[in-house]
């Protein structure tokens, strides 16, 4: 680390007394937002390298694909289509809208508690994957995933102090109509946490009703947008370089509404993308800033989060490998380049290989995430939960991956340094004293201020262990999902919202699912 790198680090220590979040930093280890941003796998001068392909990209090669009035307003900005029906991004009108675009927004919660300042070096854990199966979590067996499991996924996360966000996790498999699977979607994920949410609308004319069901449950007409808690999931280009047709459609009508959009690129490395790791990156950049420019001319205020997320493939097989040192490394770049250009951003992290919470799955996710982490995502999705890369989930991880992100967001907040951290006079008092801190006043002041503890992760000694049934941290996991799953029922949507709410829509979740068993 160089010394401007420690200068800033020093900086950023300093710097914290001003965060909206500050007053945490009084009372506990990490926070939603612990800064990040010391790490990052490009110099100065790649960064400026990467930047000039993305331009020349968009300026040379465009965009496939494109519909009617994203091509008019882009044409009025200098833009053009080729003789290939691709549309061409001018250089200057990019820039200009890197220069003018917001870079800061709040991802609300239901309550102000939950609430999230996206922007900058801050860095925030979440789920996602839309992952067609789950780990059953009484046979440990994989099947077909449903509205309740996603349902249960949110309550579990709801619960969990390391877990900012949960964005769709799971695909109801026993919903088949696209509206009824849009609006179910939404409905559990909103009654099953407080936390701010992210879902997929199917198609452009799913947009009302999904807007209604969010007002009726914000609490009438227009509430919703005030307080914006739930964010528009968006595959807006089929890689490699053509936009989703439907997708951008969706936008269209969604970003007016004034819903927070996450743009996803997520190109494959060796077969949607370059195979070279740094073309991947520069395909993944030209795409999400594409969206980008797409969402400013709709509307220039526009909340908008950057989501290249790169993936990777095992080119033995051509198979998807979300665990790979490779899949680590493209991720904290293309988070770097978000932060070259200041713009809130997401990556995957997490996308375990394994398809179990086991050993594989352990270091495959811890050494993603950290690195996504240390980069400074703003938002990381499938940070939890996520196995088989992608195409399942498990409950019980949801559990254990608390844990180790709650770890992570240690080794981002870092040490830091002042007079009263180097402890030289908690030293003197020690040697010349009792000769131990355990009982210090140092100590007892710092054991939850600047200590992070598991709940699942066992640090007991052997015997201990035996004593308690020798149980494996999948064991102790699953025993705490099904406590959450048989007690925990928040009711963030009301009885007689509720009741309005399945009077309007065609809502899938029976009632008594959302109770304890008598």
């Amino acid at each position: 680390m160089t010394p401007a790198d420690h200068s800033r680090r020093r900086r950023r220590g300093r710097d914290r007394a001003g965060h909206p979040l500050a007053r945490q930093e009084l009372h506990r280890a990490v926070w939603p937002g612990v800064e990040g941003g010391a790490f990052g796998p490009l110099g100065e001068s790649d960064l400026n390298r990467v930047h000039r392909a993305v331009l020349d990209l968009l300026e040379s090669v465009g965009l496939a694909g494109a519909i009617p009035p994203m091509v008019e307003r882009v044409t009025a900005r200098g833009g053009r289509l080729d003789s290939q029906g691709r549309l061409l991004f001018p250089r200057a009108l990019v820039e200009d809208v890197l220069a003018s675009c917001p870079k800061r927004f709040t991802a609300y919660g239901r309550s102000p508690a939950h609430d999230l300042e996206i922007g900058g070096r801050r860095v925030h854990f979440g789920s996602g994957g839309a992952s067609p199966n789950i780990v059953d979590l009484d046979t440990g067996r994989y099947r077909e995933a449903t509205l309740a499991d996603l349902y249960d996924a949110a309550r579990i996360v709801d619960v969990m102090p390391n877990i900012h966000f949960f964005n769709r996790s799971l695909v109801a498999r026993d919903i088949d109509d696209l509206l009824a699977f849009d609006l179910n979607t939404l409905y559990a994920i909103c009654a099953g946490t407080a936390k701010h949410v992210g879902s997929s609308i199917t198609l452009a004319a799913h947009v009302e009703p999904a807007f209604a069901l969010l007002d009726l449950i914000a609490g009438g007409e227009g509430r919703f947008r005030r307080r914006p808690f739930a964010m528009l999931l968006s595959c807006h280009v089929v890689p490699p370089m053509r936009f989703a047709e439907e997708a951008l459609w969706v936008i269209e009508k969604a970003v007016p509404l004034g819903m927070p959009v996450m743009l996803v690129s997520a190109g494959q490395a060796g077969a949607t993308a370059p195979a070279r790791l740094a073309g991947t990156l520069v395909q993944a950049m030209a795409e999400t800033l594409a969206g980008l420019v797409c969402c400013h001319l709709i509307d220039r205020e526009a909340t908008v989060i950057c989501g290249p997320k790169p993936l990777v493939s095992d080119l033995r097989t051509g198979a998807m490998t979300g665990g790979s040192g490779e899949q680590a490394c493209v991720a904290a770049a293309a988070v770097q380049m978000a932060r070259f250009y200041d713009l809130p951003c997401s990556v995957m992290a997490g996308i375990s290989d394994s398809k179990l919470p086991d050993a594989q799955s352990g270091f495959e996710k811890a050494y993603t995430i950290t690195l996504a982490a240390h980069a400074g995502c703003n938002m990381i999705t499938q940070s939890c939960g996520m196995q088989a890369s992608l195409l399942g989930a498990s409950k019980e991880g949801y559990v254990i991956d608390n844990d180790m992100l709650g770890a992570i967001a240690r080794t981002v907040r870092g040490v830091e340094i002042d007079d009263e951290s180097l402890s030289v006079d908690a030293i003197r008092e020690v040697v010349q004293g009792e000769g131990h801190y355990l009982g210090h006043a140092q100590t007892l002041e710092v054991m939850t201020r600047d200590y992070v503890y598991p709940e699942i992760a066992d640090r007991r000694d052997p015997a201990s262990w035996e004593r308690d049934g020798a149980r494996d941290i999948r064991d102790r996991a699953r025993e705490r999902a099904r406590e959450i799953v048989a007690t925990h029922f928040p009711r963030p949507i009301d009885d007689a919202t509720d009741a309005r709410i399945r009077e309007r829509f065609p809502i899938r979740l029976a009632p008594d699912r959302m109770r304890p068993s008598p």
